[in-house]
């Protein structure tokens, strides 16, 4: 089932591929942007992760107008995986504006979500399910080890320390993309960042509205293909200028943008 998707007006539950359940436990998704070298084989990886779990489950990817083979690649999984759901961006929205296509489109009583250039072991899903009790609203990864270049390594934990500080979160690795959600804890509120400084937007949300927090420790591997689309100076800059934003919206106007109690 594909979904070419305009604008947010566009993103919404949809009906169930046939022979499927109307209501999953589980929803995965990924967002997908030039991840050719990578995307079948978490659709596949993903797959066989879910059926292991639940037999109640949906797997999206949201293709965010990739310029590879990327899309091509995800019609040709469509007949064999019939719990396979395809969202298409006719244009790059970032990362953010992935997310929240995913969310929108996630029908599940949990939503699971990480990358498709597969830094990521999709089977430590398990982990997380293993702390989805009724205790629990998020579910949140750690990276144990970052696989990553040194320079990297030694920005990433210098960039954790200054968002927890700024941002008061409480968890010990908000860029850890590997996150399994309640679903009606995503539906007090709406998330609006179209740049990766929605998983900030995301983790503080959920923390001000409520959300009981469990953490696991997972493992980050070596990306096999592409290259991240973060560290150039313009996204950069684009990326601090966002992030001073939403502290003020965030932190100093405490709007949470809520859709309920």
């Amino acid at each position: 089932m594909s979904l070419s998707a305009r604008s947010m007006d566009t993103i919404a539950p949809q009906a169930p591929p046939a022979g499927a359940d109307s209501q999953p436990v589980l929803s995965l998704f990924f967002p997908c942007y030039n991840d050719a070298g990578t995307i079948a084989s978490l659709v596949a990886l993903a797959d066989l992760a879910a059926r292991e779990l639940t037999d109640r489950y949906e797997v999206i990817v949201i293709d965010d107008g990739s310029s590879d083979h990327s899309r091509a690649i995800l019609k040709s999984l469509e007949p064999r995986y019939p719990r396979l759901r395809l969202i298409f961006h006719d244009q790059n929205r970032g990362y953010g504006g992935a997310l929240r296509s995913g969310f929108a489109a996630a029908r599940g009583e949990w939503v699971f979500y990480t990358d498709g250039d597969y830094q990521y072991d999709v089977a430590e899903l398990r982990l997380l399910w293993q702390k989805a009790g009724p205790a629990a609203d998020i579910v949140n990864g750690y990276k144990v080890k970052r696989h990553d270049p040194l320079y990297r390594v030694w920005i990433g934990l210098l960039y954790q320390h200054f968002i927890q500080l700024a941002f008061g979160l409480k968890i010990r690795d908000v860029d850890c993309d590997f996150r399994l959600i309640r679903g009606s804890a995503l539906r007090k509120f709406r998330l609006v960042e179209d740049t990766g400084c929605i998983c900030i937007e995301l983790v503080k949300k959920l923390q001000e509205t409520g959300a009981r927090f469990e953490e696991v420790g997972v493992r980050h591997m070596f990306r096999a293909y592409g290259h991240s689309q973060f560290f150039n100076f313009r996204r950069i800059f684009r990326t601090l200028w966002r992030l001073w934003r939403l502290w003020i919206k965030l932190v100093i106007h405490k709007d949470l943008d809520r859709t309920g109690p």
